[in-house]
């Protein structure tokens, strides 16, 4: 790792008055402007042009308004350029996190810092208080030219599953009664440009939500959950808050906060690339990850066990699950999942009695197939040390912990919580029912996987997973962190043809689109949604399905727009694969392969069939050579999609 960092007391240019100070990007264009006056307010420009006008941000805790008259002690100007190493790779083998970043220091005890990127801007608060300290409420707003539309995930309840469709609706239209999840965009249609707004290095506090602001029709404030003082089961999974307490959280006074972070895109295919939300969390503690592997996972909950052409009654039992361990150990897919039913919901440690553990644990090592197994979060809870005990011993490669469905102080420490204690038992965890990432899978490489998204789930029950949803959330929510969309369908289905059966669920869209969305969607554990018989009858998707990583050493994002159309290339090692998604709209996508280093390359690609348009299960598999240069005209049917592998041709 290369790293250098410099500190300046006060650079030319950037502090231009005693009252006003300033950071600006590494390369110029983003400035961030901070007025101290008798409270703290914030703007942006981009190319000198404001496109956040000045905006309140302060910290109530304990007897102290942090940015409420504040008495300027010191400024600093830092600047970084290193090379970040993910353990576990997602967009690129390597990072680069170069930034500047203005430190004030109030003689009140606390800290302010603004950091700049190319690609965004971010802002936290420090504290040195030497007691145990109480958060009361926190002013974080954005105030916007008018005249914007918003990506607006809106949320009815602080219970949810972050699995909302993202409205696109005029900013106006924001009001204090109307509130989202986030990551939110603002679209500056007039500009050209889009604003993402979310957080990162969330620990030990609430996450946040956007509404609007009274009086300001263009501006957003945060809005935090509460402290829980009272649950309520309502069910075997769901755990409702009944009373909540009068303050945020109670946390250590020696602290830094989550970041604010405003992810800023001149061009839709760079909210893609970002990688802003990795770069400003917390680092990995110095433990042994070498243990945790990526993989695809073939997964049983979607596809209803509705195995086919064997000579046993398919289900929750031993036989089936080794029907999909043989499938995986073909294809060579890393994992299986036992999901909802393979113990009795309550306890963990009461196994379901036509499933026999230990002979399927054992089958799975034979086959070099780990197992992830499925749990409640409450139940894991109550059943913490005894239950991540028996997983040790079983051998479990991974615990996939659902229902969680809340991001008050207390359940963002219970994430944390199951984060350390399946990293001492090796044990990878995928966290569904959840919220958005805000930095914990780079503080735990073992968290490789959330869900926060409508994924490919909600066909069995409605038409929500929709090719438009599919074409937003590359943009959005997976600007956050990794997604668990769980994708590969194998019955498809035209926009008229698609009805939701639980079952035997279809996705919307073309086969070629099901096949794109292992390229396009980040997951280093990354599902095969659908039935192994199904896949067995499919040789060519399972050569694609097969052959794709999880991981990746780069990430080009050629081309798109924010719920209609993407392009993007991935390399790992030096294949490249290539991948194109669109809408219901049909469209002719040009890929230029300037990118690829000069070589030759053998191409194999699967393509939208001349009939997708009115049987979405149509396709063609091809093969072609191609090189550095070139350019690729493909054609995709309306929710269609394309794949492609590039070798170095021999």
């Amino acid at each position: 790792m290369k790293s250098f960092f410099t500190l300046i007391l006060c650079l030319a240019g950037l502090i231009s008055t005693a009252k006003e100070l300033s950071v600006s990007s590494p390369g110029g264009q983003l400035t961030a402007r901070v007025d101290i006056s008798d409270r703290i307010s914030y703007s942006v420009t981009l190319d000198g042009k404001v496109i956040i006008l000045p905006s309140f941000i302060s910290l109530k805790i304990n007897d102290m308004s942090l940015g409420l008259m504040p008495k300027l002690k010191k400024s600093s100007i830092r600047s970084a350029d290193q090379d970040l190493i993910p353990v576990v790779k997602q967009k690129s083998a390597v990072i680069r996190d170069q930034y500047n970043e203005l430190v004030m220091q109030f003689s009140e005890g606390y800290t302010l810092i603004f950091r700049a990127y190319d690609d965004g801007i971010a802002w936290r608060w420090e504290t040195t208080l030497k007691e145990v300290s109480t958060v009361y409420d926190e002013e974080a707003t954005f105030t916007f030219p008018g005249g914007n539309s918003i990506f607006f995930p809106e949320e009815q309840s602080m219970y949810t599953h972050q699995e909302r469709l993202y409205l696109h609706l005029p900013l106006a239209d924001i009001t204090p009664a109307r509130f989202c999840s986030i990551p939110a965009l603002v679209d500056m249609e007039s500009e050209g440009i889009k604003i993402a707004i979310t957080e990162a290095d969330l620990f030990d506090y609430p996450g946040m939500y956007l509404s609007g602001m009274e009086g300001h029709s263009a501006s957003l404030k945060g809005i935090f959950p509460a402290y829980p003082l009272k649950e309520e089961m309502t069910s075997d999974r769901d755990v409702k808050v009944t009373e909540r307490a009068g303050y945020l959280a109670r946390t250590q006074g020696y602290r830094s906060f989550p970041w604010r972070v405003m992810v800023i895109a001149r061009h839709d295919a760079d909210l893609v690339a970002s990688q802003m939300i990795y770069k400003l969390s917390r680092p990995a503690p110095k433990l042994d990850f070498s243990w945790v592997k990526p993989g695809k996972v073939a997964w049983d909950w979607w596809n209803a066990l509705n195995i086919f052409g064997v000579d046993f009654t398919s289900g929750l039992n031993t036989e089936t699950y080794k029907y999909y361990i043989d499938f995986a150990s073909e294809y060579g897919i890393e994992y299986i999942i036992l999901d909802e039913g393979w113990y009795k919901l309550g306890d963990l440690m009461s196994v379901n009695p036509d499933i026999d553990m230990e002979e399927l644990m054992a089958y799975a090592r034979e086959k070099n197939v780990g197992i992830i197994l499925w749990v409640v979060w409450k139940t894991l809870l109550d059943q913490m040390d005894v239950a991540m005990a028996q997983f040790e011993k079983w051998g479990v490669k991974g615990i996939k912990v659902d229902f969680m469905q809340r991001d008050d102080q207390w359940m963002v420490n219970y994430y944390w919580r199951v984060a350390e204690e399946a990293a001492r038992r090796h044990l990878l965890v995928d966290f569904h029912g959840s919220y958005k990432p805000a930095g914990l899978h780079r503080a735990w490489p073992n968290v490789m996987t959330r869900e926060g998204v409508r994924g490919m789930e909600w066909s069995k029950w409605s038409d929500g997973a929709s090719p438009e949803n599919a074409l937003t959330i590359p943009f959005i929510r997976m600007l956050a962190g990794p997604l668990d969309y769980t994708p590969g369908a194998m019955i498809n289905a035209t926009r008229a043809q698609f009805k939701p059966v639980f079952d035997k669920p279809m996705s919307q869209g073309t086969r070629c689109q099901q096949l794109a969305m292992y390229v396009v969607f980040e997951s280093p554990l990354q599902m095969l949604a659908d039935n192994p018989s199904h896949y067995r009858g499919e040789p060519e998707c399972m050569a694609f399905l097969s052959a794709v990583p999880t991981v990746w050493d780069e990430t080009v994002v050629l081309d798109g727009k924010v719920s209609d159309y993407i392009v993007l290339a991935r390399r790992s090692g030096d294949t490249w694969y290539l991948a194109a998604m669109t809408d219901w709209d049909p469209r002719d996508v040009e890929i230029d392969l300037s990118f690829l280093p000069k070589n030759a390359y053998s191409v194999k690609s699967w393509e939208d069939g001349a009939n997708a348009e009115k049987y979405a299960g149509d396709f063609r598999a091809r093969e072609s050579t191609a090189e550095e240069g070139d350019t690729l005209t493909v054609h995709l049917a309306p929710g269609g999609g394309f794949a492609a592998i590039l070798k170095p041709a021999e």
